[in-house]
């Protein structure tokens, strides 16, 4: 390790954070100066020959994290996971098939307490899969968590645990973070608990497509506060002593800090708290309308007349955007009064508003500026696959089977796949030969767990100009469909 010169690491900080510092509740510019007058060039100079320093500004932020350190102490948790897997073993000598072996592999995150009842918000890896959860407190208590709901959109997940008047996070402003501001991550990396390590925000509405496969809803903050295995779902907070992030990912070739964290806003993540604990799932708003980032090509291609915001691609018939009168080529500059910046947030914004809630848009159609009220409904697989082109030649009404499903269209139990509950003449479904009633159960060989996982094999495959064998349960009876021509 190289030796520090904390003559010149002090002068450096006093040098350049009084403005930081002035805008802290504790410490007013009045006061700052009364400590940290203003020094001349020359002085910084003789400063960073090993002159004298005031120690004071240092301190003063020293105070700060300390402060919000020991504020959030007690709304910080560990959080181990146990998932039981089975291992299948080769035949023996005699060619008897061995069973399988139970294993537990062991997984480790943090969390942050979000109300004084228990409920905890962290990321959905840290839990996903787990038989068994577990949080251990600031105290040393160890207590068993429930799964209240996860939302694997967003990578964040909501526990609770059996124990009431706890200290909950106060929740800040992350659209109101600016880059610059300095902030606290506090978690268990590498299993040491209530570990603190501080830095800035280094960037907004970062996209990288790394939740959900890229397909997820992103619009991290990013952070130059270490943040390592372990610390992902706890807080990132302001020198306030707010959350305003839940850190989840680092960029790194090592698999440790590289000065590159996302955490994901808190904007994003209460609407996602709430709903689960409203529904036990996510619900989203819809729009129906297809919006893309702007960007100086598609400015000059379209003549548009602002530089920021979202394109309106497409407008599905029949549904919100197009009831409301929004159309193709529309810019949409704002969503209930806060700044859109590009296509991601912008879906992130409708996703985030509940169904039947009206939002207003704010619109420059051609130059002009319109406002534009929208009366959303809920965001389902079906309504989304309108978008793919693939499952709109394919033709079909589906669902994912449930015991409701499979009692109603008398389908055993166990039936799973996407059942067909509609079919539009003359389309792929109905040239295939397929019924309602039928449940795809694989395409080819690529396999498939939702209606958005079976639509992407399927755009592939046109792409590509192929048509897959589809695997049919009808009844009891299992069957496969070749395409014809």
């Amino acid at each position: 390790m190289k030796p520090v010169r904390a003559n010149a690491d002090i002068a450096f900080l006093a040098g350049w954070l009084s403005l930081v510092l002035a805008s802290m509740p504790e410490l007013s510019m009045a006061q700052f100066q009364s400590v940290a007058p203003s020094r001349t060039a020359s002085s910084n100079a003789q400063n960073l020959a090993g002159g004298p320093v005031p120690i004071s500004t240092a301190e003063d932020l020293s105070t700060a994290f300390r402060r919000v350190a020991e504020s959030m102490r007690a709304s910080v948790v560990s959080i181990s996971t146990v998932q039981v897997v089975e291992i299948r073993r080769s035949r023996d000598l005699f060619g008897r098939r061995l069973p399988a072996i139970r294993q537990e592999q062991e997984g480790e995150g943090s969390g942050v307490i979000i109300r004084p009842n228990g409920v905890i918000l962290t990321n959905n890896h840290v839990i996903e899969d787990a038989d068994e959860v577990t949080v251990e407190m600031f105290d040393g208590r160890v207590i068993k968590a429930e799964i209240v709901g996860t939302d694997p959109a967003t990578d964040l997940a909501v526990l609770k645990i059996p124990v009431d008047n706890l200290r909950a996070a106060p929740i800040g402003n992350s659209d109101a973070t600016r880059v610059g501001d300095w902030v606290l991550a506090i978690g268990s990396p590498f299993g040491l608990d209530q570990t603190v390590t501080a830095g800035i925000i280094s960037g907004k509405n970062r996209v990288q497509q790394i939740i959900n496969d890229g397909n997820g809803f992103e619009d991290f903050l990013q952070t130059d506060a270490a943040i390592n295995p372990g610390n992902s779902g706890g807080p990132l907070v302001n020198l306030q002593g707010e959350l305003i992030g839940i850190n989840t990912a680092i960029v790194s070739k090592s698999g440790a800090s590289a000065g590159i964290g996302f955490a994901i806003p808190v904007a994003m993540a209460v609407p996602v708290l709430d709903s689960i604990l409203e529904f036990g799932q996510v619900r989203r708003g819809f729009l129906g309308a297809q919006v893309e980032s702007i960007n100086p090509k598609l400015a000059n291609r379209f003549d548009l007349k602002v530089n920021q915001g979202g394109l309106v691609q497409r407008v599905l018939d029949g549904q919100p955007a197009a009831l409301a009168g929004l159309q193709a080529g529309d810019v949409v500059t704002r969503v209930d009064g806060r700044p859109v910046i590009g296509g991601p947030q912008f879906r992130n914004a409708i996703a985030s508003k509940r169904p039947g809630e009206t939002i207003q848009l704010d619109v420059n159609r051609n130059g002009s500026r319109l406002s534009i009220p929208v009366s959303l409904e809920e965001r389902t697989a079906e309504r989304m696959a309108q978008f793919n082109p693939a499952l709109r030649k394919f033709g079909a009404r589906m669902q994912l089977t449930n015991e409701r499903l499979n009692r109603e269209y008398g389908l055993p139990s166990r039936t799973s796949g996407l059942i067909i509950t509609g079919i539009e003449a003359g389309k792929e479904a109905d040239e295939y030969g397929l019924q309602v009633g039928d449940v795809i159960i694989g395409l080819n060989d690529y396999p498939f767990e939702s209606l958005e996982e079976f639509g992407k094999v399927l755009f592939d495959a046109d792409r590509q100009g192929i048509r897959l064998p589809l695997k049919i349960q009808r009844g009891d009876q299992l069957y496969q469909f070749v395409p014809q021509g």
